[in-house]
């Protein structure tokens, strides 16, 4: 077992900098462009690698951004507002240099263990003070072992969100800021008048109107349905607050699922006794390179609704081929 304290440390720091970004470009109502979600999006992915580049410094790591990205994408502006933040929040002179060296740590490595990043899933969440979530999932030899997953949009008394994590197939949160650690477990609810569905806010993610179908076919017309950005989704079924996460692609759509957009939260969910498949009940398959390219749409449930829901998923998609 590994010592994923630095991981924790990372990910606060991480969320304390998106904090900034958005009290800075969008608490007053007033959205900048994509200004924000580049600076945060870029400043947290340089804190996550850095602290893997000092503690895990042999491990290979696949990341959303990339050093040669922030130097030739990034206006001068936001590449001083990131050298700035980053300096204030180590407390110590950072360059851009030292920027493109963290963005890049672990890029093409061959190691057993890989480092799977999405410094900020959700942007869209995070540009409309919604939820988003920060994500490092841990795989060896290409299975999904481990994930850290900040969310500090995640409802908790003190509303300074949660960090989950998994390893050794055991689940845990605790608070953000830090604090207790709590084992968690997805729920056993079964009966359709029970249960929570989560899906995507955005459209262009995936087919709200195929996936009312499903839950109808499912016979989950009934279940309490709710809308929310982000991986964020498989930390509330690993923490038995909902039951169902259904991503079911627009009909012809070719947009691919991407592999940090769903190695922590797979992590995650196993590890809380809860199954990730694609709408064909097949393993989610991390082995690929960047995208689950052997994978169409994502199922994640508590486990003991997945034959119900996969049965509902045939049923439309055997409707649609007949139409």
């Amino acid at each position: 077992m590994i010592d994923l304290q630095p991981i924790f440390q990372a990910v606060r720091q991480a969320a304390e900098l998106c904090r900034v970004v958005q009290e800075m470009h969008l608490a007053g109502g007033e959205k900048t462009g994509h200004e924000p979600v580049t600076v945060a999006d870029y400043g947290a992915q340089a804190l996550l690698c850095r602290a893997i580049s000092r503690h895990f410094p042999g491990d290979a790591v696949l990341a959303e951004e990339q050093g040669g990205q922030f130097v030739e994408l990034v206006s001068d502006s936001e590449k001083a507002q990131i050298t700035r933040l980053l300096s204030d929040m180590l407390g110590q002179r950072v360059t851009e240099a030292d920027i493109v060296r963290w963005l890049d740590h672990g890029y093409g490595y061959e190691a057993e263990r890989l480092w799977v990043i999405d410094p900020i899933d959700g942007t869209r969440g995070f540009l409309a003070l919604r939820n988003y979530a920060i994500a490092i999932g841990l795989m060896v030899n290409g299975k999904p072992v481990g994930a850290v997953i900040g969310a500090p949009g995640y409802p908790t008394p003190d509303r300074g969100g949660a960090l989950f994590h998994a390893q050794s197939g055991v689940a845990y949160m605790q608070p953000l800021a830090g604090g207790a650690l709590k084992r968690i477990h997805a729920s056993e609810r079964t009966e359709p008048a029970s249960l929570r569905v989560l899906e995507s806010v955005e459209k262009s993610h995936a087919s709200h109107e195929r996936m009312e179908r499903v839950r109808q076919a499912a016979g989950l017309a009934e279940s309490a349905l709710e809308r929310l950005d982000s991986m964020e989704k498989y930390a509330r079924i690993a923490a038995g607050d909902a039951e169902l996460y259904l991503r079911l692609p627009r009909l012809f759509s070719k947009r691919p699922h991407m592999v940090w957009d769903h190695v922590a939260g797979a992590a995650l969910v196993q590890a809380a006794g809860g199954l990730a498949t694609d709408v064909d009940g097949s393993a989610l398959d991390f082995s690929q390179g960047r995208t689950l390219a052997n994978n169409r749409g994502i199922i994640v449930s508590n486990g003991r609704i997945h034959a119900r829901v996969l049965e509902g998923v045939a049923k439309v998609l055997a409707d649609e081929a007949r139409s």
